[in-house]
């Protein structure tokens, strides 16, 4: 491979990475055509970039990025695919579902999600317990609707007590 496709390719990574919020590496080395076809469909469905990468490409595209990627460079040894995500815990789930299954690979080897660094499989747990951004916006708008939902629920049953009171009052004086 010539320099400038060199070049070109670790701009293309740069890009990519750039694009999303987080990044999965993962080792997919070792999936048959079946397993591969199924990753890439489930990934296209959970709208996860997946692109499979060399080792060495990866490692000067992150260096050459803003942040500091040092700790993810020990998980860039044999076949390393990236997934690309906006969601943080979407490849964890994707993955996890793979390993219910009985599948070993894919693999996880490191995760850079909401910019914590992850290193190894046991923390596939750990990513898939992240909360998304609409996850927590969902949670805060349910927080703030508690009060409100028990105040109008408290008002109802307290007019309609009232209601009662009244009505029988009205019956006694007849």
């Amino acid at each position: 491979m010539k320099k400038e496709e060199k070049g070109r390719i670790i701009e293309q990574i740069q890009e990519t990475i750039k694009a999303y919020n987080g990044f999965y590496l993962v080792e997919t080395a070792g999936l048959d055509a079946e397993k591969t076809s199924e990753l890439r469909r489930a990934c296209y469905n959970a709208d996860i970039k997946l692109v499979v990468v060399k080792n060495k490409l990866l490692h000067k595209a992150l260096e050459n990025l803003e942040g500091d990627y040092s700790e993810l460079y020990g998980a860039l040894h044999g076949s390393t695919s990236l997934m690309c995500t906006n969601v943080g815990n979407a490849p964890a789930k994707l993955l996890k579902d793979f390993v219910k299954k009985g599948d070993t690979l894919p693999a996880l080897k490191a995760a850079y999600v909401e910019e914590t660094v992850y290193y190894g499989a046991d923390q596939l747990d750990a990513l898939a317990a992240i909360k998304s951004k609409n996850e927590l916006i969902a949670d805060v708008v349910a927080l703030l609707q508690s009060p409100a939902k028990n105040l109008v629920s408290a008002l109802q049953s307290g007019a309609t007590t009232l209601h009662g009171v009244l009505e029988t009052l009205s019956k006694k004086e007849n």
